[in-house]
């Protein structure tokens, strides 16, 4: 392995010891079909006005959909929820959507039903990131749902909550 690759396994193993929720960012494409993919960049940038943030790689196959798309939706899973993430993390084209129950947000995107919470964005801006795409979006709308136990990923696989602090101690 050359020393760049290896530079930059070791930066990707210390960006692991963060640990994120999981989400699935859902949108239609231009032909009207939903698309969907797992990401954990997602995150709070503005209370008023209400923006989020979250990045795509610029080698994903889906950046150009996204990019195009004039809303999504950020699907916040739950922890009974790690396989709709492997669903929409997969590499394969086949449909992500065969067997995931689904309403439709604004401008017809789909929303995963069963999540923690949901927030339908209209698709502000984006910035170049390095190999990654920078997506800035304007919450239209947001509704929480009724489980507060997040699937969250931490040093390269799932992890669940033990307790919250108040409860440990």
């Amino acid at each position: 392995m050359a020393s760049r690759d290896l530079v930059c396994r070791d930066f990707r193993d210390a960006l692991g010891s963060f640990a994120t929720g999981v989400t699935v960012l859902t949108a239609v494409d231009q032909d009207g079909q939903p698309m969907g993919v797992t990401i954990s960049s997602f995150n709070s940038v503005s209370l008023d006005p209400p923006l989020i943030i979250w990045s795509l790689s610029a080698h994903s196959p889906r950046l150009e959909a996204f990019r195009r798309a004039s809303f999504y939706a950020v699907n916040v899973l739950t922890a009974s929820q790690q396989g709709i993430s492997d669903c929409f993390a997969a590499t394969d084209n086949s449909d992500r959507f065969d067997g995931v129950a689904t309403s439709r947000g604004i401008g017809g995107i789909p929303l995963i039903e069963g999540c923690s919470a949901w927030f339908e964005c209209a698709n502000e801006v984006q910035y170049p990131g390095g190999d990654h795409l920078v997506f800035l979006g304007r919450v239209q709308r947001f509704a929480r749902g009724d489980s507060n136990e997040p699937l969250i990923f931490h040093g390269g696989c799932y992890r669940q909550l033990r307790a919250t602090a108040r409860e440990s101690r």
